[in-house]
């Protein structure tokens, strides 16, 4: 058994009738490259068959500690079953995107089977133009954005006829299942272990409070913050090339921005990856300044749609990995995470992206002045008894809508291969990331880049931003935007 640390049974905890902790991948294949020119559900179980020795995650159970006094462990099961994980269904004509968004959102709604592995896979037929696609759904307590990447190079192939597949080092065993009053002896053993843990990790924790999103606006824990940065001499410093202290203004509350409901809205789309970059090249910023440029500037305009455009900028929680090449393959969760200001107020396209460009910066700067592990470390200050039941008052507090939220918005950049991969053949034509929402941060905008172009997956509650794919056609109107503010548009 291998015991999920405290950032990953956070993912757990969170999860509720209304909040769902998984996160999908959306894959739009063409069959027409496979020998037989289809994608039959047997060659989808036949390709997990053969690489599932590679993918240990996918044979994981969760065995629970009683009364939560320790947290949960992954158990290799013993009834593991892949025909229950590995499915099929199919869209009724014409089988167009706006279908398979719905399908995927229906999907998405639902949470995992806890008596299995935190996993499923749906082979969706009957796309328009002859496609299919192919959905993967997995539990963010297994897997963040970097290793569920590392799982989609295993099950994707450079080449049509696929990989040589090494062979699994030994025969899979699955375990004993131990029982209640063996966990329960193992968690009293760790116990002591948790608490010098978690006390090692206050002079580490305590500087970087603020910047953990919703903490910094709890009364007092600036104060703490900044007491404990002047103590530890971690105060960042503000002259030219430090650190930079952005204003920690409150996020104003939006129409996302508010308790969601079980039901969901997916929308997803394309943008050429050399425009971007052409972008990039003019303004002298980075790929991502461009993406929080394209979002900022959709979610400008879906709140101007809406006459709802606050005075004050959005507040944006951007993930960022902190894995180390040595963690690779080694799942779970290795993330930090940075809140740069959206300008969704600033009317001219290219300020909005230099003022990205210098937040950008100044969040980087600030994001290295406190530990990489600081989610880690503050996710070890509440004991594993307390975890469920504090994720269940957060969840009723955000949901309350009393207080301003803790982001507005979450947006994420995973960068993917730039060559053609296929999936028992079948070419990969976009890869969407369909990631999650909670209470106060109900809208989720995730992109990732594959073979040329990048793709936007974006998810919402459904009762919150209705007209979701509207901003797939608003990201397209902020690329062309920053095409014609580059200073040689007109020559």
């Amino acid at each position: 058994m291998r015991q999920l640390t405290s950032l990953d049974a956070t993912f757990l905890s969170i999860e509720s009738p209304t909040v769902v902790g998984h996160v999908c991948g959306l894959t739009v294949l063409d069959p027409s490259s496979t020998k037989s020119g289809s994608l039959t559900l047997e060659d989808a179980r036949a390709l997990f068959e053969k690489r599932i020795h590679l993918l240990p995650p996918f044979r994981w159970r969760l065995v629970q500690v009683p009364f939560d006094l320790d947290n949960p462990y992954w158990l290799e099961d013993p009834d593991f079953d892949i025909e229950f994980h590995v499915r099929e269904l199919a869209l009724p004509a014409p089988g167009d995107d706006k279908q398979l968004s719905e399908q995927v959102a229906r999907v998405a709604s639902r949470p995992l089977d806890r008596t299995r592995p935190l996993w499923e896979y749906y082979l969706i037929h009957g796309l328009e133009g002859g496609r299919a696609a192919q959905l993967t759904k997995m539990h963010h307590a297994a897997i963040d954005g970097v290793s569920g990447a590392e799982i989609m190079s295993v099950l994707l192939d450079r080449k049509r006829k696929g990989t040589r597949v090494p062979r699994p080092d030994r025969a899979w065993k699955p375990e004993r299942v131990p029982s209640q009053i063996e966990l329960f002896n193992r968690a009293l053993l760790n116990a002591p272990g948790q608490s010098a843990k978690a006390l090692g990790s206050i002079p580490r924790t305590l500087p970087g409070l603020a910047d953990v999103p919703g903490v910094g606006n709890v009364p007092g824990m600036g104060t703490v913050s900044r007491a404990a940065r002047r103590l530890t001499g971690g105060t960042p410093s503000d002259g030219d090339g430090g650190v930079i202290q952005p204003p920690r203004g409150r996020p104003p509350r939006t129409s996302f921005n508010r308790k969601i409901t079980p039901h969901r809205r997916v929308a997803f789309g394309s943008l050429p990856l050399d425009e971007v970059k052409r972008v990039k090249n003019t303004f002298r910023v980075t790929v991502n300044d461009v993406v929080l440029a394209l979002c900022t500037t959709a979610l400008r305009r879906w709140l101007m749609e809406h006459d709802e455009l606050p005075s004050k900028p959005l507040l944006a929680m951007v993930p960022v990995s902190v894995r180390t090449a040595e963690e690779a393959r080694a799942f779970g969760n290795r993330v930090s995470v940075m809140m740069p200001r959206l300008p969704t107020g600033e009317p001219d396209p290219a300020e909005r992206l230099r003022f990205l460009h210098n937040e950008m910066r100044a969040a980087k700067e600030r994001h290295s002045a406190v530990p990489a592990t600081l989610l880690q470390d503050l996710s070890r200050f509440v004991p594993p008894a307390v975890t469920a039941r504090a994720g269940r008052v957060v969840e009723r507090v955000l949901a309350t809508e009393q207080g301003p939220p803790p982001v507005n918005v979450i947006i994420s950049n995973v960068p993917g291969p730039q060559f053609p991969l296929y999936s028992a053949g079948a070419r990969v034509i976009a890869n969407y990331p369909v990631s999650a929402i909670t209470h106060g941060v109900g809208l989720n905008m995730t992109v990732q880049s594959y073979d040329g172009h990048l793709d936007f997956g974006l998810v919402a509650c459904r009762e919150l931003v209705p007209d979701l794919a509207d901003l797939i056609g608003y990201l397209r109107d902020g690329l062309d935007e920053l095409l014609a503010a580059q200073p040689d548009a007109s020559e």
